[in-house]
Formats: C-alpha cells, structure tokens, sequence
C-alpha cells in the first residue's frame, strides 16, 4: 500500500496549485451511507488527516466542518451534499459528504451522477441497512466502483465477519478484506494490514503505529491474503498465470489485479476502523487512491448533438461538455456546482447553456471547501468547480460551446410522495412565501410546487415529512416569513382493476364552418414492469401517420390524471383502430378523441387506487419487541422479519405511508427515546377509495 504519511497544513496552496493539471492524480468520490452509519464523522477525519483542518468537529455537537446549514449543526444530521477538496501522498481529493436520510436521497443522486467512485460506510453494529441498499443500487445505476468501511468497531455489538456476510448477500457484492479488525467494541486493538502483513494501531489522539504481526494474528492475516491473490488473479490471463504457476501473487500484482476489478465493479476492497476514534483512515485514504479511479478511468459520457448519440471528449483543449449537479442559494447570489467532462471553464468567457439554447457568462469560479470559497481563475476537465451567480442555471443543465452544443443525460429526481397545504400568516406575505419556496424548488429538483385550482391552495410537495419540514423551517428563517400548514396527503396513483380492455373515443362536431372529426380505438393493458407504455399496430392508413404522435399526446395526457383523479401507472396503451377525414380531421381532434379513448377505458377497467407502501425498519431495545410489533400493526404494518442482535432488535415491515405521520414521536415515546426507524419507499399498492384524504 501506499506510504501513509500525512502531507504538512502549510503545503496545502501549493500541493493543490501543483495537481491541478495531473488528472491520474486526482480522486472525484463521495461518501454515502444509512443515517447515522458515521459519513460526516468519518469526512471529518479524513480532512483532519490531510490537513486540511487541524481540530475534528462532532456531528453531535454541532460543529462538522461538512456540516455548514444550521439546521444541519442543530439535528446532527446532513441535509445537502458538501463538497471540499483534500491532498494525500501526491493526490487531490475531491469529496462529497451526502445525506443518509432517505428524504433527501436527491443529494446521493445529483453526487453520484457526476462522481467517478465511493465510500459506503456502513456500521459495524447495525450492518447493511435499507438506506445502504437504496445508495448502493444508485451507485450501481450509475456504474460507479465503490470501497466499503466498516465503521464503529469500537461499539458494542460490532462484528466485521457478519457485515461482509451481509455485504456479499444483501448488496450482491463480492468483499476483498484488506483492513481486518482486531477485535471489537472495547477489545477493540487496531487492524491487520493484509497486503503488508502487519498490525496497524491507533493511539487516544489518533495517532498511528505499525508493528509486527502477534503470532496469534499470523494464520487470519495469511488466509486473508491468500484470498485477495486468488479474487486478484480474476483481472487478467497474466495474473491467472503467476498465481497458478506460484500459487500466490506480489503486493504489486494484488494491487493492479484488485484495481481492475474494482473499476469493473466485480470486487469490492473492504477495510474497517473507528472514525470516532481516528482509527483506520489511513489505510482507507491509501485504499482511495489505489483503488477508487482517477477520472481518465471512466467511460466517457454519451451526450446528445443534432439528435444523435456522440462520445464526449475529454481533454482540456476538447470542446466544452459539462453537467450542473447542484444550484444553491445565499446572501451572495447562486453558486452553480458542475463536474467538467471535457474542455475548460475560464473566469469571465461566455458559454452556451445547451439546455436553454442560451449564451451565459461565466463570472468568479471558486474552489468549494464546505461553506468556504477560493477563487480561482480557471479549471479543467475532470474537475468539479462551483461558478457563481450562473444566470438561469439549474440542476441537471449541461454547459457547452455554441459551435458544440451537445446536451448530456440530465439528472433525474424521484417522484415526491407527499405534500402540505402551505399558506402565509399574513395575506401580505404571500408573494415573500412564494419566492421563498420557488428558490428552494429551483434548488431541489425532488420538490414540486403547485396551485390547486379549485381550493386555491398552495401544494408543496416533497419526498417525505422530514423533507418538507426542513424547507418550511430554512423558509421561515430565510425569508422571515410565518407559514402555517395543513395536515399532510400523500401521492396515490391508479390503475386498472382488469387485465385487458378494449374502448373507442371519438370527436365529431359541426358548427357550420369547418369542423373536428376524429375516431381512435384503443386497447388498455396490464403492464407487469414499468409505468407506461404505448404501442401503435394500426394498419391500412385509416389513420394518417401525421396523427400518430397526436394520438399519443392524448394518450399520455389521459395518464397524468385517470378517473380517480390520480396519475395512471402500469398500463400499456396499443392504438388498433380509427377513422379520419380529410377536411375536419387535425391535431387536435386526435389529442381529444384518443384522450377520450384512454379514459372511456379506465373507467371500464374498474379503476384501482393506489397508495405509497413503505418499508420500515425499527432498531430497539429487545424489551421493547411487543411495543413497536404493535405500534407498526395499528398502522396497518406487515411484518416481514424480526432479528436480534446484542440486546437488540431490528423489526422489519410494510407500512402504508398515510399511516406513518406522526411514527418517529410515538416510538422515541414507547421507547422512552433509545428506538429508532428508517423507511424507504417500496411500491404503491392498492387501498380502500373511501377512506384516501386527497389534496
């Protein structure tokens, strides 16, 4: 492994100064994880030991260097991505510290749309959790190679042979141990180095020590070894050959065969310590660069020009392709975060945004250290650098030059699943709301915001109660304005209650001049995967091919809202029949009439409301079992498992999501505060009309 010795605070300028143009040295990652499995303290500690900040912060006491929103500083937990930039042995570091709660699950996305790779902690205690399944599987959307650390070690309960089991049947991955614990909780002694054979300790200020491996420790760390050269030989037919001709490969050979696999995403270096305690994060930082890929290491991106499909180039002198990833907002303006794919972003030349086919200045381009900025006056591809004050920038824009104005795949949020009714304390504060909400709104993709027309009510909707709590209270603070709210709904959706029908739709009027005039016949379909789809097996000409994608447009405007008055999903729409004339027929009169279809249909079908289902995870004292089993079944919960561990349990179930509101009170209660709960977004399954509250 690489030699572990921390760079000097005062070489800090210079040391990113002299990286700036050695792409194979530099590191784009991120840390992502379950609430609460240690992501911030562990970035903390990683800035500590390079440097770049010479006293660690504590997430419970409010003062994390990462953790810059008050909010944030005041509940102990991450609300907004972070981004900072750190030096170890020769490498810069680009690092974003994401949220763990899964209502803020945009932030993991926008971060791991733009990341090359990843840190998952997870704890030593709790394992694999639901949060750590959703942000592995984003990551994996993305193809982006990640590293494990299993933290807390130093708690009761840690068990680092358990979580890997976890690791390999729950996230499907394949662990390589390189970090091996000693022990755990108070037993707790250092780790095993696995590459260089030795015994790695910490002492109470984090400082480390390497010392020879203890005879008790030999036989663990050579059967450990043993299995990293057999994973590494997988990477090549070269070193297929040295390990069977030698039955072992070199420190050398393990590294370059385990790096192939990583980047490849079929092995995953897993290392363990005690970010608390200071403990492991050399080991991990070294893991980074030896393992984790520099930005010349990933595909290039795919982008879109003229209507075709072109590789993005990505070198400096390449023209500009490059992704805003976040936008946010404070008393000095708008600061537009991007990751530059290919080309150079200089202060003060003018672009194009290809997403709103527009020209934009560029004005101050800033090094981002937390809540701190450092000027600077350009910056190359493979870097992530924030721009201020970036006119009309939002999330998922891509930034180009008007004579190449390819348009990258943009980021994509979740569908919320909540809403409030949000109104002023005062009629005169309406429009201070309003413009309050629309920033945040412009900030964070995963919000919507809408009027409704027949209460005249203002609809915040949002990913959950945390969600949109943390909005109303940055609103209120922000723009000094009271908001009351009423009681929360959540997003159903419908289908159909049959498995096939057949309807027709038809437009026919006359008003003495020219007229409208169109026939469609549809069949409606079950989907088994997936939302939507829509087939066209029309023949004969008895609809003009001019009118297809009018009909579709009918069609998925039929969808947005169903006989329930909810947005249709798993339904596939197939156009079979239809009628035309030559004089009266047009767009329009096919929108209407293929609309009409679609819903004639619906209605038909017997249409089936649709309710968020979530899945909800309960950690508790073992005494508490019957509490919370019962607790979770008067909100109408299924239990799907218990386990227990330590004292411990952990309660698994599906809750629909209207009868969450209010859970997290009721357990800190029952519990008298030592449970706790997660909960992520499973499916939505049918539910009783009659007894749905819509907005």
């Amino acid at each position: 492994m690489t030699n572990t010795v921390p760079r000097a605070a005062s070489n800090k300028a210079s040391a990113h100064s002299a990286l700036n143009n050695v792409r194979n040295n530099w590191r784009n990652f991120g840390i992502i994880a379950h609430i609460d499995a240690g992501k911030t303290t562990l970035s903390e500690r990683i800035l500590f030991k390079t440097g770049e900040i010479h006293r660690t912060g504590e997430v419970h006491e409010g003062n994390a260097t990462m953790d810059t929103m008050a909010l944030e500083k005041e509940r102990g937990i991450t609300i907004g991505a972070a981004a900072t930039r750190c030096v170890w042995n020769g490498h810069e570091f680009t690092l974003i510290d994401t949220p763990g709660h899964i209502d803020f699950a945009i932030e993991v996305e926008r971060s791991l749309r733009v990341l090359d790779g990843a840190i998952t902690v997870l704890s030593g205690v709790a394992g694999v959790q639901p949060q750590t399944e959703t942000v592995w599987h984003q990551a994996e959307k993305h193809g982006v190679p990640m590293i494990i650390f299993v933290n807390k070690m130093d708690q009761t309960g840690a068990d680092f042979a358990r979580v890997t089991e976890q690791v390999r049947k729950q996230l499907g991955a394949r662990p390589v141990p390189l970090a091996i614990p000693v022990g755990a909780a108070d037993e707790f002694g250092g780790v095993i180095d696995v590459l260089q054979q030795r015994l790695l300790q910490w002492d109470t200020k984090g400082n480390m020590t390497v010392l020879a491996l203890p005879a008790e420790l030999q036989a663990q760390a050579q059967a450990a070894y043993a299995y990293a050269a057999s994973v590494a030989a997988e990477a090549s037919d070269a070193l297929t050959d040295a390990y069977l001709a030698n039955d072992t490969l070199t420190n050398a050979e393990i590294l370059q065969g385990l790096r192939t696999l990583t980047l490849a995403r079929k092995a995953t270096p897993m290392l363990a310590g005690s970010a608390y305690k200071n403990a492991g994060i050399e080991p991990l930082l070294d893991a980074v660069i030896d393992w984790l890929p520099a930005p010349d290491d990933r595909a290039a991106p795919v982008a879109t020009l003229n209507g075709d499909s072109v590789t993005v180039a990505t070198c400096d002198a390449d023209p500009l392709a490059a992704l805003v990833f976040k936008v946010t907002h404070d008393e000095h303006g708008s600061l537009a975060f991007v990751r530059i794919y290919g080309g150079s972003l200089h202060e003060g030349e003018t672009i194009w945004n290809a997403s709103l086919d527009s020209s934009v200045r560029i004005g101050r381009l800033y090094v981002v250290h937390a809540d701190e900025r450092t000027s600077t006056t350009q910056s190359g591809a493979g870097s992530i650098i924030a721009i201020a004050n970036l006119k009309d920038a939002l999330t998922g824009h891509t930034l180009s030059s008007k004579a190449q104005p390819w348009t990258l795949e943009t980021i994509h949020a979740g569908e919320p699943v909540v809403a409030l009714a949000v109104e002023p304390g005062s009629g005169t504060d309406r429009a201070k709301m309003l413009a309050a909400l629309d920033k945040f709104r412009r900030e964070d993709p995963s919000l919507r915001l809408e009027n409704n027309v027949e209460t005249g009510e203002t609809i915040l909707w949002g990913m959950g109660e945390l969600h949109l709590d943390v909005v109303l209270e940055r609103a209120r603070r922000e723009a000094a304005v009271d908001i009351r709210v009423g009681a929360p709904h959540v997003a159903y959706k419908e289908t159909m209650g049959q498995a096939m029908v057949e309807a027709e739709g038809k437009l026919d009027k006359q008003n003495g001049g020219k007229g409208m005039y169109a026939r469609v016949v549809v069949r409606l379909e079950l989907l088994d995967e997936g939302e939507f789809a829509f087939a066209n097996v029309v023949k004969g000409g008895v609809i003009p091919t001019a009118f297809f994608p009018a009909v579709e447009k009918g069609v998925q405007q039929a969808m947005q809202q169903g006989p329930l008055g909810q947005k249709v999903t798993g339904v596939k729409v197939t156009l079979l029949d239809g009628d035309f004339h030559a004089v009266d027929s047009n767009e329009m009169a096919f929108i209407i009439a293929a609309k009409e279809a679609v819903l004639a249909g619906l209605r038909k079908a017997n249409p089936v409301l649709l309710e968020p289902v979530m899945k909800v995870t309960v950690d508790a004292p073992a005494i508490n079992t019957g509490d919370v089993i019962g607790d979770l079944q008067r909100r109408s919960g299924r239990v799907l498992g218990i386990t227990e561990n330590t004292g411990r349990v952990e309660v698994v179930a599906d809750v629909p999501l209207t009868k969450l509101f209010g859970h997290t009170n009721d357990l800190r209660s029952l519990s008298q505060g030592r449970a706790f709960a997660s909960s992520v977004y499973a499916r939505h399954a049918a539910c009783d009309v009659e007894e749905a509250s819509f907005v």
